[in-house]
């Protein structure tokens, strides 16, 4: 039976527009992004074939243009706007940063710094320059490696916190395999970091870890 012959209670977007957003599951999130199914399949079915094939939501949206467009009913169009709406949602956390209260909400910064890295197929290592009163002056990429590591020197980090003359940072870097716990390596660079930047009266706020799962904060580890 199509979407529209269904009770208004359970289509989705009237559900969406009675309950809120967050009242859906993704499958029915997704069908009001689909917005049409393909013969004797609702919008919502295939929202529910495409879950199952990318082994849920975070492998559809991660999903390469080729893999996406290869299915039934996709396409170039579909994963443009895909793609369009995952870069809004990333610039929206962005913006939020940046507006400078952000930064007393931890959760946010976590969700900001996982949607920068979590897709990332090489280590890459970024910083966010804060000033005296820890709002967002710059996020920068400063390394960009491969799966299993990404160099990064003290001296650059220092270097660019004194360019934009910033008082506090936050640094993170991601982990392709997935599994965010740190390594011997990660705590020993964190606190060489943490000592450069203190010769120039910088402080190393935290370092977040990117995996699969929550970003691990290594300050809440101790390390900081």
């Amino acid at each position: 039976m199509p979407i529209r012959d269904w009770p208004a209670a359970e289509r989705p977007r009237e559900k969406l527009l009675a309950r809120g957003p967050a009242a859906l599951s993704d499958a029915e999130l997704l069908a009001i992004f689909l917005r049409t199914g393909r013969p004797g399949h609702s919008a919502l079915d295939v929202a529910r074939e495409l879950l199952g094939h990318f082994d849920g939501l975070r492998g559809l949206l991660e999903a390469g243009r080729d893999r996406f467009c290869a299915l039934p009913g996709l396409g170039d169009a579909k994963y443009a706007q895909l793609a369009a709406t995952l870069e809004l949602a990333r610039r929206h956390l962005e913006a939020t940063l940046a507006r400078g209260d952000a930064l007393t909400t931890p959760e946010l910064t976590r969700r900001y710094l996982a949607s920068r890295l979590r897709h990332r197929d090489r280590e890459v290592f970024l910083a966010l320059f804060l000033d005296n009163r820890h709002r967002v002056v710059a996020c920068e990429e400063l390394a960009i490696g491969t799966f299993d590591g990404a160099t990064v020197h003290p001296r650059e980090v220092v270097r660019r916190a004194l360019a934009l003359n910033a008082a506090a940072l936050i640094v993170a870097h991601n982990h392709p395999s997935g599994v965010a716990e740190p390594s011997a390596a990660d705590e020993a660079m964190t606190r060489r970091l943490r000592d450069a930047l203190a010769l120039v009266e910088v402080r190393l706020l935290d370092h977040f870890i990117v995996g699969d799962g929550h970003p691990v904060s290594l300050a809440e580890r101790g390390l900081l």
